[in-house]
């Protein structure tokens, strides 16, 4: 359904009592939701336009969580723009900004009981940032709670975010449709994201290795596994000053390295740190004849149960 654009400053609720009553005065209960931590872009933006022309109203959640923020992560320093996300929201013809603060989400303080990411959870960049994706899972479970969404928008660039969100809806029977978006890139291929306002001008050189390494590894698809990852490698190595945490090709459902002999649908990622800011980037591929980069996955879950 593609509705009219509007400019109207969206309601915006800061307790739960402000939720329910902006929620109540819409008409209709096709409300999509955006769920971020503020610092909006343009990839934040594509995330709202796709929602709002997908369902009849959209909520967006500003939230810093710091349930999903590790001991030697500094949450102090995350970007907060709030009236700068607000112009987004009202260009974008959000209807409810909802921005709690801590104590509105976790009222009792530390929740005793939290979502588990389970296996999924602890590779990856939950190898590199323990409990991350649990603090992920159990805040997105409660603002899906809170908002009533039927559907939810999360962008493809944090993959494996977007898998176990989707493990969680199907596993625990959350009644929402979870909806993915191509990720958004500056001209220059590299991937857009909040941290990247901590890149100075060089480190922002260095991290365009990411996004070219993705895309060597892409073009190199047809000839399988090995030559996509060698192709990717050879671009990171030429690039010293970003430092690789991981670069894999791995099963999009599964997240294990896929063999040589397969053929199919894979995500290459890759993670590295740059001058002091941790970036990923990640391409769904089409591996084998004919194949190459693909912007999302057919199948939004392969190891999903009909």
């Amino acid at each position: 359904m593609v509705t009219e654009s509007r400019s109207a400053t969206p309601a915006v609720a800061s307790t739960r009592d402000e939720l329910r009553a902006a929620r109540a005065d819409l008409e209709g209960t096709d409300i999509a939701v955006v769920m971020t931590m503020g610092a909006l872009h343009e990839g934040h933006a594509r995330l709202i336009r796709e929602a709002r022309e997908a369902a009849q109203h959209v909520i967006l959640t500003i939230f810093l969580n710091p349930l999903q923020f590790g001991p030697k992560e500094d949450l102090s320093r995350y970007p907060r723009t709030f009236d700068d996300d607000m112009r987004i929201a009202t260009e974008e013809g959000v209807d409810i900004v909802f921005a709690p603060t801590p104590d509105v989400v976790y009222p009792d303080g530390d929740p005793g009981v939290r979502v588990s990411a389970g296996p999924l959870g602890d590779v990856l960049e939950g190898k590199s940032r323990p409990g991350h994706f649990d603090g992920v899972l159990t805040v997105v479970g409660k603002l899906l709670h809170l908002t009533g969404a039927s559907r939810a928008f999360f962008g493809q660039k944090d993959a494996q975010q977007l898998l176990l969100i989707r493990r969680m809806v199907r596993d625990l029977d959350f009644p929402v449709d979870i909806v993915s978006v191509p990720t958004v890139r500056e001209d220059d291929g590299l991937a857009l994201s909040s941290r990247n306002t901590y890149l100075t001008e060089s480190d922002r050189e260095v991290a365009l290795c990411l996004s070219r390494a993705l895309a060597k590894g892409a073009d190199a698809a047809a000839y399988g596994p090995s030559a996509i990852r060698r192709a990717a490698r050879e671009v990171l190595v030429d690039e010293p000053l970003a430092l690789v945490d991981y670069l894999v090709l791995v099963h999009p459902s599964t997240l294990q390295d896929v063999p040589e002999w397969y053929r199919g649908e894979a995500l290459l990622a890759v993670a590295a740190r740059v001058g002091t800011t941790r970036l990923i980037d990640n391409t769904p591929i089409l591996v084998g004849p004919g194949g190459g980069r693909l912007d999302v996955f057919s199948q939004p879950d392969p190891g999903a149960r009909s």
